[in-house]
């Protein structure tokens, strides 16, 4: 193919996945307007729009146009540039991954999942799995369906792990969690046998709703979340939304006697946001412009909400502020009262508010139940009685509702099937990350003394810039010298609550 025929086909192809890009980022502010403020009696036809251009995209993605442009430009791919060759990667995965699946049952199911979010949150109000139930059974159906239209090797989740995290199997999974609970359940067993008690009652004094937000504002400003190109509001589960890098909004949930339940909800979704703000203008408004992987994605949201935000270093920086903020109702407390108080390791009912010892047990729990339900081995009516029986196996609780239990995560509502896995891979991703980091730059100093701009740095010129100009594995080898390795996740949480508990 001459150079100028080449260049006219690059261009053609780029304006034909600005199209799905476009249709995308309408899909997601369809999710942003039905999660925040959108009235509930719109929910239907809200839900007939989405499937509408939810299957208009998928058209493109598997048509014979979209065929016809790969098979010409990867005969080419020596001549194309970075982006051109990532976009080509991108589209040549969906399309094979999808073709065969109708497109007419994307709609549907499309139109299902939008309408299911505002099914969940009642149910999940009311305590009402029974009210919930149908609606998960039908997403269910659909996944299996989906993979068995689209084949796959080994178990029938492996095709839901790879559309989360490129080349992610069952058979890896359960090996990185054996290694995850080798050391966290001994290390658990020697918390709760410490002399050691931390007192966290004061996390249960009341804060008023104003004062959060106040408390929200500190911790954007602290972290570098640009305002400007983003928003914070309030949603049942807190979550991150985007229309491209200059366009990231993020929601939290106040509780009036849980003031750090929005505080960590909050560094986590601009640990979410700062990934898509600091992507590089190159790849801006393509469909490079987001994360490579659920998993690298959550390695940016846990690295702020745990790596910096549970470190005693950031409780030592924001201390005095935080004080200002919270009053005389909070002066008998010290920043290391609060350092303790917040890493606190017992096990819990609540995933979002999980210490970080405890919280990779609570993806567990979710992985072995989606296991199950892929296979087909499970009635959907029966996942309160297994819930129960997986939270008594890895954390030692049962929850005491469905609101508590089951019904606590959006995820299944929105078919997120394969996500959860994606936090724990984010754990050890940020672990390793920061091990990386500490050999060019004073993590701690940096915390310590407020120059948050110096870690951002990095990892947007490490991670961020590239959207998804990369793949994960090329990535994180770029980014630490290794593939992914657990180990380092394993030892830091050694490390700390060792410390933190004064185990020998």
């Amino acid at each position: 193919m001459n150079s100028e025929r080449l260049e006219n086909m690059v261009k053609e192809f780029k304006i034909y996945t600005d199209r799905i890009n476009a249709i995308q980022s309408a899909l997601n502010l369809f999710v942003w307007d039905m999660s925040v403020d959108a009235p509930k009696g719109g929910t239907a036809s809200r839900a007939k729009y989405m499937g509408l251009l939810a299957a208009e995209a998928f058209a493109l993605r598997v048509s014979d146009e979209m065929r016809d442009f790969l098979e010409a430009l990867e005969a080419e791919r020596d001549s194309l540039d970075d982006a051109v060759r990532a976009m080509t990667r991108i589209c040549r995965r969906q399309y094979d991954a999808y073709q065969k699946v109708p497109v007419e049952e994307i709609r549907e199911y499309s139109e299902l999942t939008a309408k299911a979010g505002a099914v969940w949150e009642k149910a999940k109000a009311e305590n009402d799995f029974a009210g919930f139930a149908p609606t998960l059974e039908q997403i269910v159906r659909y996944q299996i369906k989906f993979a068995e239209y689209r084949g796959y090797e080994g178990h029938r989740y492996n095709t839901l792990l790879d559309d989360y995290e490129p080349g992610m199997t069952v058979e890896k999974l359960d090996r990185f969690f054996d290694r995850l609970k080798a050391v966290i359940v001994p290390l658990l067993k020697s918390v709760q046998a410490s002399e050691k008690k931390i007192n966290a009652d004061f996390l249960q004094r009341s804060v008023s709703l104003e004062k959060q937000k106040q408390i929200s504002e500190l911790l954007m400003e602290k972290v570098g979340y640009d305002l400007n190109r983003g928003m914070l509001r309030e949603n049942e589960h807190p979550f991150t939304d985007n229309m491209g890098k200059n366009d990231v909004r993020i929601t939290t949930h106040y509780h009036e006697n849980a003031f750090l339940s929005a505080f960590y909800s909050v560094l986590h979704e601009c640990g979410h946001a700062l990934y898509e703000q600091n992507k590089m203008d190159a790849i801006a408004d393509t469909i490079l412009d987001t994360g490579v992987s659920m998993g690298i994605h959550e390695s940016q949201s846990r690295f702020y909400e745990n790596m910096i935000g549970r470190s005693e270093a950031f409780w030592e920086n924001i201390y005095d502020d935080l004080i200002k903020i919270l009053g005389a109702d909070f002066k008998d407390l010290s920043a290391r009262d609060f350092y303790e108080a917040s890493n606190i390791a017992r096990p819990s009912l609540i995933r979002i508010e999980a210490d970080e010892l405890t919280y990779s047990l609570h993806i567990m729990v979710r992985y072995e139940i989606e296991k199950i339900l892929l296979s087909g081995g499970l009635d959907v009516y029966d996942l309160p009685r297994l819930w129960s029986e997986k939270m008594r196996e890895y954390l030692g609780v049962e929850p005491d509702s469905d609101a508590r239990g089951v019904l606590q995560d959006v995820h299944w509502s929105e078919g997120y099937f394969g996500y959860f896995p994606s936090y724990a891979l984010g754990n050890a991703y940020a672990a390793q990350i920061l091990h990386a980091m500490r050999k060019d730059i004073d993590f701690e100093g940096s915390v310590r003394s407020g120059r948050l701009p110096v870690i951002q740095k990095w990892l947007a010129e490490k991670i961020h810039q590239y959207g998804s100009l990369k793949t994960p594995s090329q990535l994180i080898q770029d980014v630490t010298g290794e593939e992914l390795n657990a180990d380092y996740y394993t030892l830091y949480l050694k490390n700390k609550f060792s410390l933190l508990y004064t185990i020998h």
